[in-house]
């Protein structure tokens, strides 16, 4: 019995090595981009366009620290006024991500947990709205964003993502999946209200959701690059992503800077990611199979 285990055991071995390269090459080359992208925020122009990663004089390994410098970040911080844009984009987005879950898990809550007439026309027409495109939706949401005197400020570009249909549907598969109507009609009994419910009963039940629709809403509109540009007119007031894209001259661009800046807007998001990436697959898998 002892040879067959053996056997077994080295052919898994040899398995787990496999796997463990293959993902040692694929971790690599989803590297090679960010690596790319560290370099290039601190070379000159000259270097730029003369090396792939850093500078060099003759071998790979012979550094040419001349061809590194810091004038990127000077101009990025002390001239084009990225803090300003900085600013903006933690304020739109963590506005509207925590009025989106809010509303989204209002709205799934009462698709999921409340008979009413018209439920199921309601749930329909969440369902049917994901199926829309976005583009087919910026020239009426322009229009009503105009008629409302909401253009070029930060309540026309967070008001229409508050409710958003993939949220509320989200929301509503995670009450169905977590929360037996049991618990609530205990709860009534007790004496709590509507209110009371929802935010000490019903809420927590769905926790690893939250977190997860927080997540995915905060990272979509850091990274919203078309609606800044319909709805916000004024330069101080433009999100990161709006603001390095802009960072390219009318007769010359600066490819050093604009990589910092691109540094710079993606560095808050991805430590954000990998501090809750956790509750983020958590809040993914949690559910959401009931009908």
């Amino acid at each position: 019995m002892s040879a067959p285990n053996a056997a077994s055991t080295k052919r898994f071995d040899l398995n787990m090595l496999i796997v463990y390269l293959l993902l040692v090459v694929f971790a690599t080359i989803t590297l090679v981009p960010f690596v790319y992208l560290l370099f290039s925020a601190f070379k000159s122009t000259e270097s730029f366009f003369s090396f792939v990663f850093w500078p060099t004089q003759g071998a790979w390994y012979d550094v040419d620290w001349q061809g590194f410098t810091l004038d990127n970040w000077r101009t990025l911080f002390f001239e084009a006024g990225i803090v300003r844009a900085t600013v903006n984009s933690f304020f739109i987005s963590s506005v509207t991500a925590i009025l989106a879950t809010l509303f989204s898990a209002m709205g799934g809550y009462a698709l999921a947990k409340y008979r009413f007439r018209g439920r199921g026309l309601t749930t329909l027409v969440v369902l049917g709205s994901l199926a829309i495109p976005f583009a087919l939706l910026i020239a009426p949401g322009y229009q009503l964003l105009y008629w409302l005197g909401l253009l070029d400020t930060y309540t026309g570009l967070i008001l229409p993502g508050v409710a958003p249909a993939f949220g509320v549907y989200l929301f509503r598969q995670a009450f169905i999946s977590s929360l037996p109507d049991a618990l609530i009609e205990a709860a009534r009994i007790d004496g709590c209200g509507d209110i009371r419910i929802f935010f000490q009963i019903a809420l927590p039940m769905v926790r690893p959701m939250i977190g997860a629709f927080l997540l995915i809403t905060y990272l979509a509109t850091w990274n919203n690059f078309i609606s800044p540009q319909i709805v916000i007119q004024s330069a101080d007031k433009l999100p990161l992503s709006v603001f390095v894209a802009q960072l390219r001259g009318p007769y010359s661009t600066s490819y050093g800077m604009i990589m910092a800046g691109t540094l710079v807007a993606i560095t808050p998001v991805l430590v954000l990611f990998l501090l809750l990436q956790r509750d983020f697959i958590a809040g993914l898998t949690a559910g959401a199979v009931k009908g």
